[in-house]
């Protein structure tokens, strides 16, 4: 989907997705800026139960801010994995997914129309 400011649209030039579980989606996109430069947005979608709809939160990550981000964020990731849940096996999810989206797989969708559906 493009965010339209001032009636220039900031359009999606690289996105990926992380389905966490069956009602929360996590989107990765580059999106290019009126001056020619990037930055990145992390949206997380999770579906309603009351009336379908999707409820979405978004971060937006500029350049400058990349390499902090990622370093506090494997530290903070590496802490939970180390200090407070060392024995957890975290690759037990990526197996459940795997074979969750084998057998509920409803279609190859791409982020666009998927975030049409989706609610401010």
């Amino acid at each position: 989907m493009d965010n339209e400011r001032s009636g220039r649209k900031f359009e999606s030039v690289y996105s990926t997705k992380v389905r966490a579980g069956r009602r929360r989606t996590y989107f990765f996109d580059v999106r290019k800026t009126k001056g020619d430069d990037y930055y990145i947005t992390l949206t997380e979608s999770t579906k309603k139960h009351s009336d379908g709809g999707y409820e979405r939160h978004k971060i937006f990550l500029y350049k400058e801010d990349f390499n902090r981000f990622l370093a506090a964020m494997e530290d903070t990731i590496n802490h939970v994995k180390t200090e407070l849940m060392p024995d957890y096996d975290y690759d037990e999810f990526d197996h459940h997914y795997e074979e969750d989206a084998d057998s509920h797989r409803p279609g190859n969708v791409d982020q666009t129309e998927s975030e049409e559906d989706i609610s401010w």
